[in-house]
């Protein structure tokens, strides 16, 4: 059912009309500084007392995976609701400027750092003359740190070009190489984690940089009624998305961590602790995301949705930051 009046912005006395600003800003701040608080300090809190050493470079290495998981889901998240958006009739043509060519030279830049870092044998190096650039040829990780470079090189021309939408296979290219990276040849059945990570990584991007972008569209889109519409339309994919994540987040982590030794994990592992923190960020992301979705079928001014919405991505903003040093720690895989 479509309603055929423009969805007001202000409904005089109406009850959703003037939501608690201040009330909603202080909440969120709340909830982002707890919850920062790992991702924030580094990988040391996350150590301390586990009797495991940290790597050289962990925070510099958790901060370039944070930067590329960003990049990522920027550029593909306007893919993502450009595509939706041509779905809808009577949509305007009229589209917020893209970030897509800046996401893929961040992203670039990145991926060149962390190649820096395989290209030294894992290590940060000290001076240039310490980066061995042929030797990235001879290794699997150097491979892979490659193609991550030349991926978001190739997105930057694509999305600077006549035909932007090319730039989903350079993106796709990077995110096979994270996923293989993520699963040395050493792991018991590598390609089956790739598989569950090359999953969680796609469907990760597609919601924050959607949802990113979907919320600056709508802004571009002021008084017009596809606007709410495609906030709904995103909505119901990003369920299907949130279902994904969740199930290969677990599969993941239950092979990493067998059954029986989760819960002594999640407190005793660096590992354990920030996926306990990226689980709870996750539960109040979805507590955000399902209040979105009822304001925007209930209330008398769908737009009001949006409040949540705004909230959902400084949240996954964080996510993605703990993403990024869950990538840096070491994994406690006991099989």
């Amino acid at each position: 059912m479509t309603s055929t009046r423009p969805p007001s912005r202000t409904t005089g006395t109406g009850r959703h009309a003037r939501p608690s600003g201040a009330g909603r800003a202080v909440a969120v701040l709340v909830l982002v500084v707890l919850a920062a608080l790992i991702p924030v300090l580094g990988p040391s809190p996350a150590l301390h007392g586990t009797g495991e050493a940290e790597a050289p470079g962990t925070g510099g290495i958790a901060l370039l995976r944070t930067v590329l998981f960003a990049a990522l889901s920027v550029s593909l998240g306007e893919l993502f609701v450009n595509r939706l958006a041509k779905s809808l009739p009577g949509a305007p043509p009229e589209r917020p400027r893209t970030w897509s060519a800046y996401a893929s030279a961040v992203g670039f830049v990145a991926a060149l750092g962390l190649a820096s870092v395989v290209a030294t044998g894992n290590l940060v190096p000290d001076s240039v003359a310490d980066i061995d650039v042929g030797g990235l040829h001879s290794s699997r990780d150097g491979k892979l740190a490659l193609l991550e470079v030349n991926g978001f090189l190739a997105a930057g021309l694509c999305a600077t070009s006549r035909r932007p939408g090319l730039q989903v296979w350079p993106l796709a290219a990077v995110i096979v190489a994270e996923a293989l990276r993520a699963h040395p040849t050493t792991e018991y059945s590598p390609l089956l984690g790739s598989g569950l990570t090359l999953v969680h990584l796609t469907c990760a991007s597609l919601w924050v940089g959607g949802l990113l972008y979907a919320l600056r569209t709508l802004c571009a889109w002021r008084d017009v009624e596809a606007g709410p519409a495609l906030l709904g339309l995103y909505a119901r994919v990003a369920a299907v998305l949130l279902a994904a994540i969740t199930a290969t987040g677990v599969c993941s982590s239950l092979r990493r961590m067998p059954p029986g030794t989760i819960v002594d994990q999640l407190t005793d592992t660096a590992y354990g602790r920030v996926l306990l923190a990226k689980v709870v960020l996750m539960v109040a992301v979805a507590a955000l995301a399902l209040w979105a979705r009822v304001r925007l079928s209930r209330a008398a001014d769908p737009l009001t949705a949006c409040s949540p919405a705004r909230a959902e991505v400084a949240v996954l903003g964080v996510v993605v930051a703990v993403s990024g040093l869950l990538t840096a720690l070491p994994v406690p895989i006991r099989w």
